[in-house]
């Protein structure tokens, strides 16, 4: 049977949330030939620019059989008024598609359409809070690379077009065909982590500001005490100094920066692995099950065990 797989692209779109997805599913058809059929749609048939000038061909939104709408995400969807008619089309197409995803912003059209009231679901970190107060009846969880919610799978920025592509073929063919395309494309099957690590707080703390190194160090390290004193020590800081430039320069005190890093590295094996609940903890720095789990409904607003089953759904 061949998946007819519908891109949905608008004037302003990011060229990667398209171009990423497609290149995965180009290369799931390799091995499971004849597997996709791909089609780029939009509002009007043509060439459409996206965010970066470069254009991509398009067909007319249509009333065709679709196996999977997948909307993108980018500059144009800061103006909704505008894509009315892509959010009018997703509205009938929807119920007639086996599986309904979005791209990165390409969450708020699924949002304009209804499609996401009363389910979990992410975008790009850098729109969260605008997202959230848009709509307060989607459950958003920020820091997931990816949410699927029953037939209804959302991702967040960019890149994670192509995580997302690779969890579909992997729900398709199974984890081996995921597995040989991710190779090929030469990314991970599964990508450690969530957007945390990929925002504002590791930018500047933790990838390339002046405690990128430290950030490196205490996440090799998450399973040991990790106060202020010693984080201070191996800046070659006084601890008050520490602690003041540390905020100054992350918006985070030393403390939160590390109980972050704890549940990035413990939501990853709760997801990911089989290991008891209890062993996450002890690996990833909280020791007791209970104190982790009331960090992870903190930060997720959901315990180990329900985060472990979502990604199991």
């Amino acid at each position: 049977m061949t998946r007819r797989i519908a891109v949905v692209v608008f004037p302003g779109f990011q060229l990667l949330d398209a171009a990423g997805p497609i290149a995965a599913f180009e290369i799931a058809g390799r091995h499971r030939p004849g597997a996709y059929e791909l089609v780029v749609l939009a509002p009007v048939a043509g060439p459409v620019a996206s965010s970066s000038g470069v254009k991509m061909a398009a067909e007319a939104l249509d009333d065709g059989p679709i196996d999977t709408i997948l909307v993108s995400g980018g500059d144009g969807t800061r103006s909704l008024p505008d894509l009315a008619k892509v959010v009018a089309w997703l509205k009938g197409a929807a119920p007639r598609a086996r599986r309904v995803t979005s791209v990165c912003s390409g969450a708020y059209l699924l949002a304009e359409a209804g499609l996401l009231d009363g389910k979990r679901a992410t975008t790009h970190w850098g729109r969260s809070d605008d997202f959230a107060r848009r709509y307060p009846k989607i459950r958003l969880e920020p820091d997931r690379i990816f949410v699927r919610e029953g037939d209804v799978w959302t991702s967040a920025g960019i890149t994670a077009g192509i995580d997302l592509a690779l969890a579909l073929v992997e729900d398709d063919f199974g984890s081996k065909v995921a597995r040989a395309t991710a190779q090929q494309l030469v990314v991970h099957q599964r990508r450690p982590g969530g957007q945390s690590q990929f925002s504002a707080l590791l930018d500047t703390g933790g990838v390339h500001g002046r405690f990128a190194a430290l950030m490196d160090w205490v996440r090799e390290r998450l399973g040991e005490p990790l106060n202020v004193e010693r984080l201070a020590a191996e800046a070659a800081m006084s601890p008050r100094n520490f602690a003041r430039a540390f905020a100054a320069e992350t918006g985070l005190t030393p403390a939160k920066a590390v109980e972050r890093l704890r549940l990035e590295a413990a939501r990853v094996r709760v997801e990911t692995t089989h290991e008891p609940i209890d062993r996450v903890a002890e690996a990833a720095g909280f020791h007791d099950p209970e104190r982790m789990r009331r960090a992870f409904l903190r930060a997720f607003g959901q315990p180990p065990q329900a985060l472990r089953r979502a990604a199991r759904a």
